[in-house]
């Protein structure tokens, strides 16, 4: 057994070693995934007779925190349950998308703060996000081409008004950026997915003038935009920093105070069809996954509609990313919009490309809330087809930044940079619970539960272990029974809980 710890405090969690066949997984290695119909297979390709389950939880108004707290527990007969029964029913012959990982975005304002830090605190945080032993195992990661919201100051990588890209230069990035990103590399093992995603052009590209405030992509210079996804991708690629995707712009019909591109679905369509590509394919870079969209799910029906509608777009997409900022209306986060694209568009790929909780108070850091959001979302997206799922910047100073428009913001870590403190968010657990346990290529199989308190998603990774996720949304303990063909194990949800069972 593995004891990890997670904090400066008591939280630490057991698990077995991950198999060497999850070991030699590699991002190289990825399949053009796709949503997926059901597959069954054989019942007899299933049999939890023989089948022992260890329970890890994580539960408000305890000490538990990604912590064993069950083990060795076996399947009984159990037939037909009754409707006063609470229960989770999981099919593990009914198998639909292929799992791609989770992760967080490594942002300038992730790098700055990780750089302020001692060595050993700088280790821990790489062990808590990437080790699968030692922390949740993240496989998954963003980063920005040219400045975001998340950093100390915007900037680009050419000089003003050089249409030819002449002046393309990434040194900006080799101070902060570009060394965490390789020590994440190598925390993985060499295997983390990265995808990269532009805020704003230059400004003199725009029709405002400025990489703020909106505006949009004039068209003399669609060509030299569609070029410099492509210099990004090769200058990092040339420091050992392999880019395995691109959405086209983050969050294209918002403009905001900080930097901002709105692009119409019809513009989007064409600039992917025209320029990007084309661009992409010409300078050798068209294994590159090219993600629409790239912004909240209220939207993404009518904008993926408009895209993929198109067969000479759609050939260059790869998929479709969304956020979950669509509740800044006052409305819930309609998941239904992801299962919708799931259902109409089943050969193209959807990718949870950020999410976060804001504003930032730091006498908030320890509510309870945040973690929830995080836990809905990700069983709810996941159900919906989702392939991978990734969280904003993996690490915050103690006023949720650096960032140059003051829009701070919660990350599942933050760091005090005067002390050397590390707070770890209950969400960090939540995400946890998912990262953790299932791992790239697992398949998502059949869940459901009778009780609405009760949220529940499984995956069967490829060791053949069962990773079957159930959260307690509610303040009452909740006895169910985990169901699998007719046998089951008694169990109970605490209220406000997650709970991750390996089924083994």
């Amino acid at each position: 057994m593995v004891e990890i710890s997670c904090d400066d405090s008591s939280k630490k969690i057991t698990m077995k070693n991950i198999s060497a066949l999850l070991v030699a997984f590699s991002f190289i290695s990825i399949p053009a995934l796709s949503q997926e119909k059901s597959r069954p297979a054989s019942s007899a390709a299933y049999n939890a007779s023989n089948k022992k389950v260890t329970v890890y939880t994580t539960a408000d108004s305890t000490r538990l925190r990604l912590s064993l707290s069950q083990s060795k527990l076996q399947f009984s007969n159990f037939g037909q349950p009754l409707e006063t029964q609470p229960c989770i029913f999981i099919d593990p012959t009914r198998t639909f998308q292929t799992f791609l990982g989770i992760g967080g975005a490594l942002t300038d304002a992730s790098a700055e703060t990780f750089a302020k830090l001692s060595k050993d605190k700088q280790q821990q945080i790489l062990n808590a996000y990437y080790d699968p032993d030692k922390g949740i195992g993240y496989t998954l990661a963003r980063t920005n081409i040219n400045s975001c919201d998340f950093s100390s100051d915007s900037y680009t990588y050419v000089q003003e008004g050089d249409k030819e890209l002449k002046s393309f230069n990434i040194s900006h990035d080799k101070q902060y950026r570009i060394p965490l990103i390789k020590q994440a590399i190598q925390a993985t093992g060499g295997k983390l997915t990265l995808f990269v995603s532009p805020w704003s052009p230059p400004g003199w590209m725009k029709t405002n003038n400025e990489m703020l405030h909106g505006g949009k992509l004039k068209p003399e210079f669609y060509d030299s935009w569609a070029n410099y996804y492509g210099k990004f991708i090769k200058a990092y690629e040339q420091e050992g920093i392999p880019v395995w995707g691109l959405t086209i712009q983050n969050e294209p019909m918002a403009t905001q105070t900080w930097e901002s591109c709105v692009f119409t679905a019809e513009e989007e369509r064409d600039f992917l069809k025209n320029n990007l590509g084309p661009t992409l394919q010409k300078q050798g870079l068209g294994d590159k996954k090219i993600i629409v969209w790239d912004h909240n799910r209220d939207l993404i029906y009518q904008r993926v509609s408009t895209t993929l509608g198109d067969p000479e777009a759609a050939k260059y997409a790869w998929g479709i990313g969304y956020h979950w900022y669509e509740t800044w209306t006052g409305g819930d986060p309609q998941f239904e919009n992801v299962r919708r694209v799931a259902e109409t568009f089943p050969n193209k790929n959807l990718l949870f490309t950020e999410g976060c909780n804001s504003p930032f108070n730091m006498s908030q850091i320890n509510d309870w809330k945040w973690g929830e959001l995080y836990g809905r979302s990700m069983i709810n997206d996941f159900n919906a087809g989702t392939v991978g799922w990734t969280d904003w910047n993996i690490l915050l100073d103690e006023m949720g930044g650096p960032n140059h428009v003051k829009n701070f913001c919660f990350a599942p870590i933050h760091a005090n940079t005067k002390t050397g403190e590390l707070y770890y968010m209950n969400e960090y657990y939540y995400i946890g619970h998912l990262s953790k346990f299932i791992r790239p290529g697992a398949k998502r199989v059949a869940s459901s539960s009778n009780r609405d308190a009760l949220l529940t998603t499984a995956f069967l990774n490829p060791d053949a272990k069962l990773a079957v996720v159930v959260m307690n949304q509610g303040g009452q303990r909740i006895p169910y029974h985990l169901w699998i063909q007719g046998k089951a194990i008694e169990l109970t949800a605490l209220p406000h809980s997650i709970s991750t069972m390996v089924v083994e």
